[in-house]
C-alpha cells in the first residue's frame, strides 16, 4: 500500500498578474501616444530589464540618475515610473480577491512571494491594506535583493513563513516562477484564471 500524501496546509500567491493586474503598456500609452516613439523609449532605455534591477534591490532614485544621465531626453519619463507606478498597477484580478476571502475565512495560512521594488511596494500595499491584511507574511525582493525563480527566495520564504516545502501550494502566473517553486519541493499552480485556481485548490482539499 502506497502512503497518502498529505493534502497542502498554506498557499502562497504572487501578487502581480494573480492578485492584481501590472498593465504597464497602459500607463506608457497615456504618457507617450505615438507608437513609434513609445516603442523607441521603451528598446533604448531596454526598459524592462531596467526595472528588473529595481525588482532585484536597487534604489530607483540611484537607478533613475544613471539611466536620466545616459538618457537626458527621456527623463521626465524615468522620473514618473517612479513617482506613479501606482498607475501601472490596474484592478484586483477577476475572481481572485474572493477566493482569498474563502481561503482566509477557512482559516488557511496565506503568504506571498512577489517580484517588486522595495521602494514601490509600500504605497501600494498601504493603499491596499484591507486586502493584504489576510496574508500571514510577504516577501519582497527587492527588500531581499533576490527574485523568484532563484531558488533561494523560495527557501527564505519557507524558512520565514514556518512552511514546509510539501505543505505548500504556490500560484505564480509565470512558468518558469512555478518551476522553480516545483524545484524546491512545493506544489505548483501556474495561474491561468479564477476558475481554474478554484478548482485546483478544491482539488488539493483547502476549498
Amino acid at each position: 500500500m502506497t502512503d497518502r500524501v498529505a493534502p497542502p496546509t498554506a498557499v502562497i500567491f504572487d501578487v502581480g498578474n494573480v492578485l492584481y493586474g501590472w498593465d504597464p503598456e497602459s500607463f506608457l500609452v497615456r504618457q507617450i501616444a505615438d507608437d513609434s516613439e513609445r516603442l523607441r523609449f521603451i528598446e533604448d532605455t531596454n526598459l524592462y530589464a531596467w526595472h528588473d534591477t529595481l525588482d532585484g534591490g536597487r534604489p530607483f532614485d540611484e537607478a533613475a540618475a544613471e539611466l536620466s544621465e545616459t538618457f537626458p531626453a527621456y527623463a521626465e519619463m524615468i522620473s514618473a515610473w517612479g513617482s506613479r507606478f501606482g498607475e501601472t498597477i490596474t484592478d484586483p484580478v477577476l475572481g481572485v480577491h474572493e477566493i482569498v476571502a474563502d481561503l482566509d475565512q477557512m482559516g488557511v495560512p496565506l503568504f506571498a512571494i512577489t517580484n517588486f521594488s522595495a521602494d514601490f511596494w509600500p504605497p501600494f500595499v498601504q493603499r491596499e491594506q484591507a486586502f493584504f491584511s489576510r496574508f500571514r507574511d510577504i516577501v519582497v525582493s527587492g527588500v531581499e535583493k533576490m527574485m523568484k525563480p532563484d531558488p533561494a527566495i523560495y527557501y527564505l520564504a519557507l524558512d520565514r513563513f514556518g512552511v514546509a516545502a510539501r505543505d505548500a501550494l504556490f500560484i505564480d502566473d509565470r512558468q518558469i516562477n512555478v518551476d522553480g517553486a516545483l524545484a524546491v519541493g512545493m506544489r505548483a499552480h501556474l495561474f491561468t484564471g479564477a476558475e481554474d485556481l478554484r478548482a485546483r485548490l478544491a482539488a488539493e482539499g483547502l476549498l
